[in-house]
């Protein structure tokens, strides 16, 4: 019985791996998107309702405004690519958050926040399309997916390899919400960091990097700026980061390096954009 039982696990999982687009990195994806979208859009709208929502003014503008230019650019990515399907069920939407972090992230489904906190460092538009384009990429690459999936797996809130939403207790739906957010803008204990999380997590922020600045430079902007958001944002950070090892995020130098190597291929999309 055990023995057919981790056959059907283990048939799910093989089922569950698919390929993130432009790298072709394997990724195991567990939660189908008829239950994930929704689940991500109860939890963005909880977010919404305990945060300070800016409603107007250019910096509101801005971030709608970049955040329309994006979708336009994903969506004419997504379908010179034939994965036009990965986009169903979408439902961008575009908020700005009264709020010092220095943050931003992006639901699966197309649900972004930006905080007023990181305005400093984006400094322009082309800074915000840098940091817009990166949140975009995660949800488009579903990192959030991928991540969540593993976090339930450890945390034992699957069934049969499933996320049977309706079984779960109600402590188990709340650890459920809170993996979704960690997913998309936190971390996972640090036992499951180190061992699990943190190498995907690398992973995951290179790909991002790498199809975000295809993004901004399809929108429009110059992927160049990507490079000078990232090098205020190391001086930012300078003497305050844990090792690259024990971080979620490549450091600042391997991130630059990369952008830098990938520039001439986001240029080529750039000046076919203007």
């Amino acid at each position: 019985m055990k023995k057919a039982i981790m056959a059907m696990l283990m048939l799910g999982l093989v089922v569950a791996c698919q390929k993130v687009p432009l790298t072709g990195r394997n990724q195991l994806v567990l939660i189908p998107n008829t239950q994930m979208l929704p689940l991500s859009f109860t939890n963005y709208k909880e977010v919404l309702d305990t945060s300070k929502i800016v409603r107007s003014g250019g910096q509101e503008d801005m971030i709608k405004r970049v955040g329309s230019r994006i979708q336009k650019a994903v969506e004419t990515y997504m379908a010179a690519n034939n994965l036009s399907e990965r986009l169903n069920g979408f439902q961008w939407e575009f908020n700005l958050i009264e709020s010092p972090q220095v943050n931003a992230w992006c639901m699966p489904g197309g649900k972004v926040a930006f905080y007023t906190g990181i305005l400093p460092y984006t400094q322009n538009e082309a800074g915000v399309a840098t940091v817009m384009g990166h949140e975009v990429s995660h949800a488009i690459a579903e990192h959030g997916n991928e991540r969540m999936s593993e976090g339930l797996l450890a945390n034992g809130l699957m069934q049969g390899g499933q996320l049977v939403l309706g079984s779960l207790s109600q402590n188990q739906r709340s650890q459920t919400n809170a993996l979704l957010l960690q997913a998309v803008g936190a971390g996972l204990p640090v036992a499951y960091q180190v061992g699990r999380a943190l190498p995907h997590s690398r992973a995951q922020e290179s790909e991002a990097d790498k199809l975000g600045l295809i993004f901004m430079s399809m929108a429009g902007y110059n992927p160049q700026e990507a490079v000078s958001f990232w090098g205020r944002m190391a001086k930012a950070g300078s003497g305050q980061k844990p090792p690259e090892f024990l971080s979620t995020h490549p450091s600042d130098e391997r991130r630059i390096r990369d952008l830098e190597k990938q520039m001439p291929d986001a240029m080529k999309y750039y000046q076919k954009s203007r």
